[in-house]
């Protein structure tokens, strides 16, 4: 940074029930797009601190999945997006380095795999910024589950959670 100071984002992983909060935006969300909000589930809470030599800042971002009543895609279309995927994924892995410091990975060296927030069987953009995040793979083979449970107006993701669901 001009004049000192460094970024450090750091991710903490859920999946956690919505807060009050977070279940009110999905529910605007859903609204707003001509859906009804099925579930909420908080993926993740990216932080980011900045310290500097005369301040120091941080800000907080909940990743959300909101599951609405969205139409699924064909299974033809449905490879089409994840090949579009494929297809930027390494790129996508560089960008995110040069603007949140190196694409996490796990202790055996293989980076983190990329999750779609809006998942692609539901439409979510596979190159799109604010729809992908790095998760740890043991994490993000249990996602498909949940997000089938939370599409499905099941519980515990129709029901609010806490505020902040882990401590630092």
């Amino acid at each position: 940074m001009p004049g000192g100071g460094q970024f450090r984002t750091v991710i903490y992983y859920g999946p956690w029930q919505c807060s009050a909060q977070l279940m009110n935006y999905c529910q605007e969300k859903c609204a707003g797009s001509g859906h009804v909000l099925q579930g909420c589930m908080w993926l993740a809470d990216v932080k980011m601190d900045f310290q500097g030599t005369l301040v120091r800042a941080g800000s907080r971002f909940g990743m959300t999945r909101c599951c609405c009543n969205y139409a699924t895609l064909t299974p033809g279309q449905n490879a089409a997006s994840r090949d579009r995927w494929d297809n930027i994924r390494e790129g996508f892995r560089n960008r995110w380095a040069e603007r949140f410091g190196a694409w996490p990975g796990e202790a055996n060296g293989k980076p983190y795999q990329g999750h779609h927030i809006r998942d692609l069987k539901h439409g979510g953009n596979p190159t799109d910024w604010d729809n992908i995040i790095p998760f740890p793979k043991d994490i993000h083979d249990t996602l498909n589950g949940l997000y089938n449970q939370c599409y499905a107006n099941e519980p515990p993701w129709t029901s609010t959670g806490v505020d902040y669901p882990y401590g630092e």
